[in-house]
Parts: C-alpha cells; sequence; structure tokens
C-alpha cells in the first residue's frame, strides 16, 4: 500500500519485462500502520520471491509516530540493517543499484553498497529533502540539522553516477545542486490496471473521493472539518490508513451529517475499481511542497475522475495544462467549498471533456510504461 510502493514495485516488473534482472532490498511490510505483519515478525532477514522477483528484507525499527525522534530511528535502523545485505549483493553483481530518497541517509547505504559490489549509483529523488521537511515544519532550515542534512544532500548528487526526479521542480534542482546526469522519471501510471465506464452517467449527489496517506501532509482530517457537503447534494468518501486515519473517525462519528465518510483501507490492486466508481477526485496537500507531484494525480487520470487538486506546485500547473480539473490554493477551505459547489455535473459538455482530458493524458502523456520503457533506454546506453 502507498504511492511509492506501487511506483517501484511497477518500475521493478516493468524492467524485469524487458530484459532486467532484478533484486529488491527492503525493510520488514509495517506501511502504513507502523507494526511488522503478522508472518514477519522475530526475523531478521527473510527472502522472497513475488511474480518472479526476489525480495530480500530486513528488521528495522517501526514506527508511525508525529514525533520526529521515532522516525529518525525507524529510517536509520534500516539504512544500517541494508549494508548487511553486502555479501547478497555482490553475489547478485549489478550494473546499476537504484537508491529510494527519501529517506535521504539511505542514499549513504547505495552508495556504499554500489562501491562493495563495483556497480553505478543512481539516486531517485522522490521529494527533495530536507527542504520538503522544512516546508511541512518539521525543521528548521536555520538549525544544524538542516545544514547537515543539506550537505549530506548535495554530496549524494555528486557522488551518484546519476539522479533522478519525479517531475521537472526537482530535476532542475538536482542540476543546480551538483548532479552530473539528471533524468525526469515521472510516477506516471499504469492504464491497464484501469476499466473506467465508457459512458459514465451522473446524478445527484455526486461523489468525490480521496484515495491515499491520513498523514499531515495532507490535511484530510482538516478538509473533514472545514467542508460541508450533505446539503449541497455532495458526498465526499476517504479511504486511506496513516497517522490521522483514528483523528479523522472520531471527528465524522461525532459529527455525522457533514455529507463526509472514511472507508476501510483498501490494497493497490483494488485502487482501480473503487476510484472508477466516483465522479470526481478531491487531491490536497496541507501545504504547497516544492517538487511534489501527487501519483494520485496520475491515478486520477487513469480512473477518468475530474480532480479539484488544492496544492500548488507542478501539481497544479499539470492540472491546469491539461485541463483536468479545477486548481484550489493549500488549506484555502473557504475556496475549496466554493470550487465545490460551483462544479455543474449537469453540465456535460465541460465535465466529459475534463474527463477526456483525464483519460487521454494517462494515455498518451503520463503512461508508467513509457516512463520505465525510456529508463530502459538509457540503462542500456550506459
Amino acid at each position: 500500500m502507498g504511492a511509492p510502493q506501487s511506483r517501484l514495485y511497477e518500475a521493478a516488473t516493468g524492467l524485469q519485462k524487458l530484459g532486467w534482472k532484478v533484486l529488491i532490498i527492503t525493510a520488514m511490510p509495517n506501511y502504513p500502520s507502523g507494526k511488522i505483519f503478522p508472518g514477519y515478525k522475530g526475523s531478521m532477514f527473510k527472502n522472497e520471491i513475488k511474480n518472479g522477483l526476489s525480495i530480500w528484507r530486513t528488521w528495522l525499527y517501526t514506527s508511525n509516530s508525529r514525533k520526529t525522534l521515532p522516525r529518525i530511528i525507524s529510517l536509520l535502523s534500516f539504512c544500517g540493517m541494508s549494508l548487511l545485505s553486502v555479501n547478497k549483493l555482490i553475489r547478485f553483481n549489478p550494473d546499476f543499484i537504484i537508491t529510494e530518497s527519501p529517506p535521504l541517509p539511505l542514499g549513504i547505504s547505495g552508495l556504499l553498497l554500489a562501491r562493495f559490489s563495483h556497480s553505478k549509483h543512481i539516486l531517485n529523488v522522490s521529494d527533495i529533502w530536507p527542504l520538503s521537511a522544512y516546508e511541512l515544519g518539521a525543521i528548521s532550515n536555520n538549525s544544524r540539522l538542516y545544514r547537515w542534512l543539506e550537505g549530506l544532500e548535495r554530496y549524494l548528487y555528486r557522488n551518484s553516477y546519476a539522479c533522478m526526479g519525479q517531475s521537472s521542480q526537482i530535476v532542475e534542482h538536482l542540476e543546480s545542486n551538483g548532479a552530473k546526469r539528471c533524468w525526469l522519471f515521472r510516477n506516471g501510471v499504469n492504464i491497464e490496471r484501469f476499466n473506467p465506464p465508457v459512458n459514465k452517467r451522473f446524478t445527484r449527489p455526486f461523489k468525490i473521493v480521496y484515495a491515499g496517506l491520513l498523514g499531515v501532509a495532507q490535511g484530510i482530517l482538516s478538509l473533514c472539518q472545514n467542508l460541508t457537503l450533505q446539503e449541497r447534494e455532495v458526498e465526499f468518501h476517504i479511504y486511506g490508513d496513516g497517522p490521522e486515519r483514528l483523528e479523522i473517525d472520531q471527528y465524522l462519528q461525532s459529527h455525522p451529517h457533514r455529507g463526509i465518510m472514511l472507508h476501510k483501507p483498501v490494497s493497490r490492486d483494488e485502487i482501480p475499481s473503487t476510484l472508477c466508481q466516483y465522479d470526481l477526485s478531491l487531491i490536497p496537500l496541507a501545504k504547497p511542497i516544492f517538487g511534489a507531484v501527487p501519483s494520485k494525480i496520475y491515478e486520477s487520470m487513469a480512473a477518468g475522475l475530474p480532480i479539484i487538486f488544492a496544492g500548488g506546485g507542478e501539481g497544479a500547473r499539470i492540472v491546469q495544462d491539461y485541463n483536468l480539473g479545477w486548481v484550489c490554493e493549500p488549506s484555502d477551505f473557504n475556496v475549496i467549498q466554493r470550487t465545490i459547489d460551483h462544479i455543474r455535473i449537469d453540465d456535460i459538455v465541460d465535465f466529459e471533456e475534463k474527463r477526456q482530458n483525464c483519460l487521454n493524458a494517462a494515455k498518451n502523456i503520463f503512461s508508467r510504461g513509457s516512463q520505465i520503457e525510456q529508463l530502459h533506454k538509457k540503462l542500456i546506453r550506459i
């Protein structure tokens, strides 16, 4: 479950189909509950084969706490444990090691493992750290820790063979901070997983959906507290798990007449069919984050769901440039409410145009298959 997990899994299986042999080094499954799943507890290492992919799991200290220290301990525990995979990696004899960031310190583990195994290190940057942490209010940009993380960030960019970014803004940041080779590798979406209805009928109440992490960065709790939808013949359906889920559940139980429903989390395989049941998607960020393009944008495209995006940055530009929906400022709940009020689902021409724009963009521009094919060609040339 989760956007990076889905993206990296599909990248691995896509490269495998193109002839690459892939080994995944990761932690014991624990997301988003912050507890190691049944069947994995008590093990330091575990080897699995899933769909032909070899997966080597290591123990880590788990936490989904909002507090900084437990989260740091959790990520550092995996950074250290991953280094104990060195013998397995040397036997595998890779040409490339691709390391996901964040967590930023994992890049050091990746660089060391690449050196030990005589392979080329590629840093895949999904969010810019420590900048994203500062923008979310998790760290001061005047602190000693921030300056240390900035130095680590530049060191990783300069010493990796190449760096990949999931947005144009991230690629520009990589280029301006010393990366030798910079590639755009967007999240994209596997359109083959989606089967949106050909002739969709819209009725009242029309239904808006959010499916994803319920964390501080998304601000779903604040949305629930500030939106009133029932008397407007609108329903807002929430799927997901994370640090805010309990508070959201408690709030909605004590405020049952807001037109907002919280559902059980759904698995990755259930996301396409779940999204296709709805009319619109609402994708918020509590604050604009430089370089962030939520993967939910791409999934909404593939499901044919016009998007209400409250996030700013490159995500907002994508929605505007391709006419995929409506854009609001992050956490501007009055504007979000007015936008929902003014969407005329009975204006079939406008609504169907945005729906078709979503489907076309997913197929022709943001297909994950084309992203993986481009990466494959770069690696082959090298």
